[in-house]
């Protein structure tokens, strides 16, 4: 072991450089999400702190009730009644996914696959008016002859 002198304290430097990145953050926590809230709407459909803790679940229990019970309308612990739907009900009052759901979801890394299906606010914007029939007729034009 005529080499211990330099192995040991090139352990020690090693360890100490892959753990600084630990020890600069030691104590620093990210600061807590802040999403922005509809401001003309003022109650959910459940609680803040209900909706908070368990809304994944709530439009996971949604989503089997509607596509396989049949089952559409919602009611709450204070028997008021909702559309169980993400796009007609939530999406109503929480217009901006970015502010809203983003900040959450990118603050514990989540990434839910709502929008494989659903189309986020922002993306509303062109449906049923004339700048969708202008891209149908642009995406056409586009296409092989076979396929008109």
């Amino acid at each position: 072991m005529h080499d211990a002198g330099k192995i040991i304290p090139g352990m020690i430097a090693f360890v100490l450089f892959v753990t600084i990145p630990f020890w600069a953050n030691f104590g620093k926590a990210a600061p807590e999400p802040k999403p922005e809230l509809p401001k003309e709407y003022k109650k959910c459909v459940e609680s803040k702190d209900f909706m908070r803790r368990e809304h994944m679940k709530l439009l996971r229990k949604w989503r089997f009730d509607v596509v396989r019970n049949n089952m559409r309308v919602y009611i709450n612990s204070e028997g008021q009644t909702f559309d169980m739907s993400l796009q007609n009900e939530c999406m109503r009052c929480h217009t901006q996914k970015k502010k809203f759901c983003d900040v959450c979801h990118d603050y514990v890394a989540a990434h839910p696959y709502c929008w494989n299906c659903h189309i986020p606010p922002e993306e509303k914007k062109g449906w049923a008016t004339k700048e969708t029939e202008n891209l149908t007729e642009e995406v056409s034009s586009k296409q092989p002859a076979s396929h008109h």
